[in-house]
């Protein structure tokens, strides 16, 4: 419980009153490698941080193929966070990789308390701003317009610590790029 209010607190400092009344809302959870959190089709309602693990989000396309969207290592919130303000069924499928430990919380409940605490409601806005507006509009950008080859050494520098908990077919899934294009640009950068 700790590392999440760790988290949380680099997005903004918590009273011990918000952080009681959040606490209250976390149950901690396992899934199994394979296992999923959230299902594609399922009008999702809970959000996990993950304490010990690894999740991909992916959706799978009408020719069945499965594109990553992204990954929730430890130390990241998962969520199909559209389709809860939406509330509607998400078009993703979040799965753990790995035996994954999460602390998760129900994501109407956790609004709830952002009209009640301003510092959780601060939490809220800044981790919004962050990920759903700065990080998500530079991928967007990333994948119209950068080669494999960038997208690839860009996932080297951003997310060194999954090279070696990952398949290749999960990496390449995620560049938008074939196993074999994947194992040309690997050894291209030997």
């Amino acid at each position: 419980m700790e590392q999440f209010f760790n988290k949380v607190e680099s997005y903004s400092k918590l009273s011990a009153e918000s952080k009681a009344a959040w606490e209250v809302l976390l149950v901690k959870k396992t899934y199994k490698k394979g296992e999923n959190f959230i299902s594609e089709g399922q009008s999702p309602k809970k959000v996990a941080f993950v304490d010990k693990g690894l999740f991909s989000q992916y959706y799978t396309t009408d020719a069945g193929e499965i594109i990553i969207k992204t990954f929730f290592p430890e130390n990241r919130f998962a969520a199909s966070v559209s389709a809860m303000l939406s509330k509607v069924p998400g078009f993703f499928t979040i799965q753990a990789i790995e035996h994954t430990t999460v602390f998760e919380y129900d994501f109407f409940e956790f609004k709830k308390l952002t009209q009640i605490y301003s510092d959780i409601a601060i939490f809220y806005i800044n981790y919004m701003e962050l990920h759903w507006i700065i990080e998500k509009e530079s991928l967007e950008i990333s994948l119209r317009h950068d080669t494999a080859k960038m997208r690839y050494e860009d996932f080297l520098k951003n997310y060194p610590q999954l090279i070696k908990r990952l398949k290749k077919h999960h990496i390449a899934s995620y560049l938008g790029i074939t196993p074999t294009q994947l194992s040309r640009i690997f050894f291209a950068n030997k």
